[in-house]
């Protein structure tokens, strides 16, 4: 068992604070970037994420810095800024980071401009570096205050995803292991879309029976998608896939759901984004996976329909009715 006794976390967001106080739990060494003032200060003075974490006491041991020099000195980094965010932030740790330490990537997302998986960011942004994916059904609050959660880490490089399960685990978060890096990323991209159109539904008070069927053709969509870029089927019916669903579809503490749930009770997009400060992943995923879907000809229509009411101007009620409407398949056509 190898143990990384120094951990810096990258990213002082709600996620971000909740896996540096989950490490510090841990007996590790942490130390967590932001770039908000606010939020370094708020941390090392109050022990609280104000902001981003509000309510929720974080471990005394827990350190914060605006520095990203002052995180390179660390035998693991984890990077939990949004993720149209990894490459610019990746781009500014590279002239003081070791090649040789680890990076756990927790986004989830596809970034816009290129289409790529955070991996594949990462890998043109710091091609040395050794990459494992952390994923999962997990809500910020519940793994801060030490609720039970289990994750997916994955990587090509499978004792070093060893060495993170070993580091991270714990009675109350359990890590799983995989290969499959595409799968694990897929999953959490694609379920904040879906988890939009749950909230879509949700707030239109189509009822429970409307929502079982659209996490169940949503995992359907979430698996061609997978497959078509190399993931393999299995990992996205388990937790960084079908599970992360499942959560994200099922509470308003999903800020994707809740984004979703807005605009089915009648919210302009322009009005739901002006008034926040966290970021709903979903929200920027939708347009390029959409994108992605058609290019490569992947039926993906409750994608779509949630790009087309985010960036289109798509009228909610119209679409939710037109997909209500399409023909009669087979379930495994489509």
């Amino acid at each position: 068992m190898a143990i990384y006794e120094k951990i810096s976390v990258i990213g002082g967001g709600a996620w971000g604070t909740a896996l540096a106080a989950m490490s510090s739990r841990a007996g590790r060494d942490v130390l967590l970037w932001a770039r908000e003032k606010d939020v370094v200060t708020s941390i090392n003075e109050a022990h609280e994420n104000k902001d981003f974490l509000p309510g929720i006491s974080l471990p005394p041991t827990l350190k914060a810095t605006g520095s990203l020099a002052a995180t390179a000195d660390a035998d693991l980094i984890l990077m939990v800024v949004p993720a149209q965010f990894v490459r610019s932030v990746a781009q500014e740790m590279k002239s003081h980071l070791k090649e040789s330490t680890p990076i756990v990537l927790c986004a989830k997302g596809i970034e816009q401009s290129s289409g790529k998986l955070m991996n594949e960011v990462m890998v043109e942004v710091l091609p040395k570096s050794p990459l494992v994916v952390l994923s999962g059904p997990t809500f910020a609050r519940e793994v801060a205050t030490d609720m039970p959660s289990a994750v997916t880490i994955a990587s090509k490089y499978q004792q070093i995803a060893q060495n993170v399960a070993d580091t991270l685990g714990q009675a109350t978060f359990r890590p799983y292991l995989s290969r499959d890096v595409v799968g694990a990323e897929v999953g959490g991209a694609v379920k904040n879309v879906l988890a939009v159109a749950c909230g879509i539904v949700a707030g239109m008070e189509l009822g429970e029976n409307a929502r079982a069927a659209l996490i169940t053709r949503g995992l359907a969509e979430m698996v061609r998608f997978g497959e078509a870029l190399g993931a393999k089927a299995e990992t996205m019916i388990g937790l960084c896939g079908l599970g992360d669903l499942i959560l994200t579809c099922s509470s308003p503490q999903s800020r994707n759901m809740s984004l979703g749930m807005a605009l089915g009770q009648g919210k302009t997009v322009d009005e739901i984004m002006s008034g926040r400060i966290s970021v709903a992943e979903g929200y920027h995923t939708a347009g390029i996976l959409a994108e992605i879907a058609a290019r490569e000809n992947i039926e993906m229509p409750i994608a779509g329909a949630v790009n087309e009411i985010l960036h289109n101007g798509g009228n909610v009620k119209e679409i939710v009715q037109e997909l209500m409407n399409r023909p009669y398949v087979s379930e495994q056509e489509g």
